[in-house]
């Protein structure tokens, strides 16, 4: 960028770039925000075992298998390389994948501490109200705050049970769906439509990996 002074006391920008765009070919990495249901899905289901092919690791956005990791999770990645400039490694950034963080810490042993979860009061919904309302209608004990939520594992899967609002919630809807596949009474979610909005063909694939998904947003083991 060029700046110039004008006589009259102005300034004048001139920016110089390329002369023209030129395509080019860009493989783009599939998204971890989406592979992160079925890859939670087969920790909580025992003898489960899914491999997800070309997904993305980000630095800025593959921290939900940095935090599984942390929990004692089973989870390898293989054949890393660079894809649109993208390298495949871990860091804490996630906040897409909270809910089904969430989900996972319902089922594991111990106290799951979240924060700096603020963000999530203002995505689709207030998925952070939903998460926690969520889990406590399926027996799950919830802490929550401003930005922090706490969520009480047994070391074993909650009762299920419920009916889950997802208030138009595509994330909220698949998270208590994977849930739904290990709780002792089987988990519903009001409304299955804006699932498609992010993973359409979701309801199929997981039936393909087992899981039993019946119509009006029911999930059954």
């Amino acid at each position: 960028m060029i700046v110039e002074d004008l006589p009259d006391g102005a300034r004048a920008a001139t920016v110089v770039g390329q002369p023209e765009l030129l395509a080019r070919d860009v493989a783009v990495p599939g998204d971890i925000s989406s592979a992160a249901f079925p890859l939670v899905a087969a920790l909580l289901v025992p003898g489960s075992r899914v491999t997800v092919r070309n997904v993305g690791l980000n630095p800025l956005r593959a921290g939900l298998l940095e935090a599984l990791h942390l929990m004692g999770a089973s989870v390898l990645h293989d054949s890393r390389r660079v894809e649109a400039g993208e390298p495949a490694d871990l860091a804490p950034a996630m906040i897409d994948e909270y809910p089904i963080l969430a989900m996972a810490a319902a089922c594991a042993e111990g106290v799951t501490r979240m924060h700096g979860l603020g963000e999530l009061r203002v995505k689709e919904s207030d998925r952070l109200a939903a998460i926690a309302r969520g889990l406590a209608a399926c027996g799950v004990k919830v802490e929550e705050g401003e930005d922090w939520l706490a969520v009480h594992g047994t070391g074993r899967p909650p009762k299920g049970g419920a009916t889950i609002a997802v208030h138009l919630d595509h994330r909220i809807a698949m998270a208590f769906l994977v849930l739904g596949q290990v709780t002792a009474e089987p988990i519903a979610i009001d409304d299955a439509g804006p699932i498609d909005t992010s993973f359409p063909g979701f309801a199929g694939l997981m039936r393909g990996l087992g899981a039993v998904v019946e119509g009006g947003g029911g999930f059954t083991p």
